[in-house]
């Protein structure tokens, strides 16, 4: 379980894809950066732009912003080329590429991985559909009772609050006033 942990922390959302770097997964291969990338460069058709792509510097000073904050024992100040990033087909590639066994069992793991964020943000999505539907039930049904629709708010905000950051938004007129 802190393996899955340890690659979800090393996934990144980069051009709306969920994107690993080249040198996490060198690391996690147990390969050097160079080796990796000599093996993706001479087997560059396997690497369409879906599959890998190489950060813009722009892209790559704003992850490294994000990394030295999450994590401040990486040393990303020696690194004179943006990285390759890697989608999940691109990880599943590499493994071809590189072709150790060390490889193949660290590209099964990190599909899972991948699958499971995926299964979560779907599951995420279906539960946030549900909620908006019971919110605008509950605007068409329940406009006379404003106490109890305030206590299912506050019920459903709670449930908003284990699922999501995010809160549903609603204002109680107080009728004291």
């Amino acid at each position: 379980m802190n393996e899955v942990i340890q690659i979800q922390n090393l996934i990144y959302t980069i051009r709306n894809k969920k994107v690993m770097l080249d040198r996490d997964l060198a690391q996690l291969y147990d390969v050097p950066v160079k080796s990796l990338n000599q093996a993706v460069k001479r087997n560059i058709e396997r690497f369409p732009e879906d599959f890998m792509f190489r950060l813009t510097q722009e892209e790559w000073e704003n992850l490294r912003s994000q990394i030295v904050t999450a994590n401040t024992s990486v040393s990303l100040s020696k690194i004179r080329f943006t990285p390759f990033v890697f989608t999940q087909n691109g990880i599943l590639m590499l493994a071809n590429v590189l072709n150790s066994q060390r490889a193949i069992n660290m590209s099964i793991q990190i599909i899972r991985v991948f699958e499971q964020l995926r299964q979560f943000a779907f599951e995420n999505q279906e539960i946030s559909k549900r909620l908006t539907e019971i919110e605008h039930y509950l605007i068409a049904h329940v406009k006379d009772n404003k106490v109890e629709f305030k206590r299912v708010y506050e019920t459903l905000n709670l449930l908003m609050d284990r699922t999501k950051p995010s809160k549903i938004g609603f204002v109680v007129e107080d009728s004291n006033k």
